[in-house]
Formats: C-alpha cells, sequence, structure tokens
C-alpha cells in the first residue's frame, strides 16, 4: 500500500509540461550574510550565513546559522523547501542550525532532463555535511527526505548524535494512507482528467491549495505559505515528477534494511503530528517500533508538524542537545 502513497504515474508529466522552464539559481556563488525571515513570527528573525555548495556540477543552497554544539541538520520533503522550517529555526537560536534545498527544489539548481532519486538526496546530504565539516549533526527529516535522512545516518553513525522524524516515511508500512490529490494524479482512471487539470493552471493552483492546506492547521499561516510556496512549487515540477517515479523502488529497497534501523545505536526521537491522515499516527508506532532506541512523541498537528507547533518541536530538539529524555 505505501507505494501508492506518493506513486505519480504518466498524468503528473503533463503537469511537468504545464510548468514555467525551470530558473537557474542566483549567479552568486560567494557567501553572503542575511538575516532569516520567511514565515517566521515578526521579531523573531534569526541572521544565517548563504553558502552555495557544489555537488556533481550543480549547487545546492544553503543557509548555515551560527551557533553552539551539535548542528541541527532540518531536511524538507516535497511539494515545499527549506522555508517549512521558518518557524522553527528561530526557536533553535543559539545553535547550530543548518537548512538547505535539495537539488531541483527551491533556490538550488534545477538541471533540465535531470534524474532524481532518493539515493542521490543522500549524497547531496552527505556533500553538506562534509563542505560545511560538521563533526557532529542532528539530522531532521519530514515527509520526503525520510529515506536520505535514515539512510545516511545509518551509514554515518558516528557522526549522528541523534536522529529526529518529523511525519516522514522509509519502508513500507501498513497504515500510510495517499493524500486525495496523489490519488487522483497516480490511478491511470483519471488519466484525462488529471490531464485537463494540470493544463489549467488555476485549477492547478486550486488543486495545490486544497491538498497542501490540509497539512497545516492555522489558517492565517495555511493561507500566507501556500501563497508563497506556491509559485516555488512550479519550477519544482519535474523534481517531483522524478522523485515520485523513484519512489516505490527506493521504498522496497528500503524495506529490505528495516533490521539496521533495530541495529541502529544512536537515540532516535520520533516528533509526529498526530492529526495527519496520510503520514499518520500508526506510522509513528511502526517507527517507535522498528527503532529500538527510540522515543515517540504525538503532537496536536497536522502533517507539517513543525508548522502548527513550532515552539513544542523546538523543545523536543533542544532537549535532545541538552540531554534530557522527555520534554512535553
Amino acid at each position: 500500500m505505501f507505494r501508492r502513497l506518493l506513486a505519480i504515474s504518466v498524468p503528473v508529466a503533463a503537469l511537468a509540461a504545464a510548468a514555467a522552464p525551470a530558473g537557474a539559481t542566483p549567479a552568486a556563488t560567494a557567501t553572503a550574510a542575511a538575516t532569516a525571515t520567511g514565515f517566521a513570527a515578526p521579531g523573531t528573525a534569526r541572521h544565517f550565513v548563504t553558502r552555495w555548495i557544489p555537488f556533481e556540477g550543480h549547487r545546492l543552497y544553503v543557509r548555515d546559522y551560527p551557533g553552539r554544539g551539535p548542528a541541527f541538520v532540518l531536511m524538507h520533503g516535497f511539494p515545499d523547501n527549506l522555508h517549512l522550517y521558518d518557524r522553527l529555526v528561530p526557536l533553535l537560536r543559539g545553535h547550530r542550525t543548518i537548512t538547505f534545498d535539495f537539488l531541483g527544489w527551491g533556490r538550488s539548481d534545477k538541471p533540465r532532463g535531470h534524474t532524481y532519486t532518493f539515493s542521490e538526496q543522500e549524497a547531496e546530504l552527505g556533500d553538506v555535511v562534509q563542505t560545511l565539516r560538521l563533526q557532529r549533526v542532528i539530522p531532521v527529516v519530514h515527509d520526503a527526505s525520510g529515506p536520505a535522512g535514515i539512510n545516511w545516518s545509518l551509514s554515518h553513525s558516528g557522526q549522528v548524535t541523534a536522529l529526529v522524524l518529523l511525519n516522514t516515511f522509509y519502508s513500507a508500512m501498513a497504515t500510510a494512507n495517499p493524500p486525495e490529490a496523489i490519488r487522483l494524479f497516480s490511478d491511470p482512471s483519471f488519466s484525462a482528467l488529471a490531464q485537463a487539470i494540470a493544463a489549467n493552471r488555476s485549477v492547478s493552483r486550486w488543486l495545490y491549495t486544497w491538498q497542501v492546506g490540509r497539512f497545516m492547521s492555522n489558517a492565517t499561516v495555511r493561507d500566507r505559505m501556500l501563497n508563497e510556496l506556491w509559485p516555488q512549487f512550479i519550477p519544482s515540477v519535474p523534481a517531483f515528477v522524478s522523485l515520485n517515479r523513484d519512489l516505490g523502488a527506493a521504498v522496497a529497497a528500503d524495506t529490505a534494511e528495516v533490521a539496521k534501523l533495530r541495529a541502529f545505536d544512536r537515540p532516535v526521537r520520533i516528533v509526529w503530528g498526530a492529526r495527519d491522515p496520510y503520514l499518520n499516527a500508526g506510522m509513528a508506532r511502526s517507527f517507535n517500533a522498528l527503532f529500538a532506541n527510540s522515543q515517540l512523541f504525538l503532537l496536536p498537528a497536522r502533517h507539517y508538524v513543525q508548522v502548527d507547533v513550532p515552539a513544542r518541536v523546538a523543545r523536543l530538539l533542544l532537549s535532545v542537545v541538552l540531554g534530557r529524555s522527555q520534554a512535553r
């Protein structure tokens, strides 16, 4: 059943064709300083350094927030980018925090005709960690960054202080529930309807707004994020389509590796929006059973748990650094 969760078939290719051409990232490659605002509350802006990290002839856009201790490396899924963490980052002030856009997303390069894969995202994470010379890290994964962040952590456990899972996926799980728009675009019987929607930008936007809107609880925050994320998503459609084509194989490969999750000896904190009907609480409990050294925290939030309850997520992340076993 999990293979259906995000498996996009032929109709989504029409959405890629209807999308605006993928633009290149800004020309500047030099390090630059700036202050993050984005979706954060007024008065909570946090200073960061912009870095462009090379990856196989392309560039990844990275925000490096200075601070002490092991670095939080916050990873986005789809259909979003590093701005998913704008409400959380200010609450981690004083601690080294890294956010970045995977290749094909946000401000990172979007090479034409590129095949995007989950294993490639794992390599991107590795290059970010290596280039920034991060000795100790706390990978924080959400949604589609689960495979990359989990697999990298399994292979580099010596660098991992702890691993944090936020409403994500990895292996086949019985309770996974595909979002409605994903069902529409992945079911061949709706092919004609899906192509018609993809060809109409206003209808496509309505569907995106309705579906992604269900990932958040607060109406004001939801409206603001949707208005800003939608135009950023359009040039990322090719990456969205390509990753979905790779999803079935990636989940199958990771399902064969679940024994490694049981053997993983670093602390794992599962921080989950319990009101997410898609990557739901049943999946959180499955992760809790798979990771022997894990703690589960179910929060009153939807899929974008870091958007709905950023203060509670921040407390749970910071308590890992402080060595506390629980934080409510």
